[in-house]
C-alpha cells in the first residue's frame, strides 16, 4: 500500500506536467545537433558593444555545425534554457589574430569600382576567378595607393559575450 501511494502520486505529477505543457526535457543541456536560440551582447574589453540581439529576434544556430565562432559555440554547449552567462573568448577562438598577409596596397586606378573611395569604407570586390572579397579601406595615400584590409574588424581582439539560452529545439 505504501508503494502504491508513491506510484499514484508520481503518476498524478506526470499527468499534471503533461497537461500544463511541462516536459522532462526542459532542464536538458544544449548538445551537438541541437538548434538553439540565444540572446547575446558582444563587447570589447573597453566596454564597446560591437553586436547585440537585444531588440531583435534571438540568434538561432545549430550546435556542432561550425556556424558560429568556436568560442561562442563552445560557451553555449551545456547551457540550459533560461541560463545566462558571461564569457571572455580569446581572439584565437574568435576571429583569430590580425594577419598582415590580408592587408594589401593597390593603385586606385586598378580598383574596378566607379564609387568614390574613402578611409573606413567597406569595398566588396571580385577577383578575376569570380571570388567575392570584402575589404576595409584603411589608408589612401597622396600618390593614389589604397590600403585594403581583408581581416575581420574583430581580428586580434578578445571578445566578451553576455549569453542567455532562450530555447533548444
Amino acid at each position: 500500500m505504501f508503494k502504491v501511494g508513491y506510484i499514484t502520486l508520481a503518476a498524478l505529477l506526470l499527468i499534471g506536467a503533461v497537461l500544463t505543457g511541462c516536459s522532462s526535457t526542459s532542464s536538458a543541456a544544449a548538445k551537438a545537433g541541437d538548434t538553439v536560440q540565444v540572446n547575446y551582447t558582444g563587447r570589447l574589453a573597453d566596454g564597446t558593444i560591437f553586436d547585440t540581439s537585444i531588440g531583435r529576434a534571438p540568434l538561432e544556430f545549430t550546435l556542432g555545425k561550425g556556424e558560429m565562432i568556436p568560442g561562442f559555440e563552445n560557451a553555449v554547449f551545456g547551457m540550459k534554457v533560461g541560463e545566462k552567462k558571461t564569457v571572455t573568448i580569446p581572439s584565437a577562438d574568435a576571429y583569430g589574430s590580425h594577419q598582415d598577409a590580408l592587408v594589401i596596397q593597390v593603385s586606385r586606378d586598378k580598383l574596378q569600382t566607379s564609387q568614390e573611395i574613402a578611409v573606413g569604407q567597406v569595398l566588396n570586390l571580385t577577383s578575376s576567378d569570380g571570388q567575392q572579397f570584402q575589404f576595409l579601406v584603411t589608408n589612401i595615400s597622396d600618390n593614389g595607393t589604397v590600403t585594403l584590409d581583408a581581416n575581420s574588424p574583430l581580428a586580434g581582439k578578445d571578445l566578451i559575450f553576455d549569453i542567455e539560452l532562450v530555447s533548444i529545439k
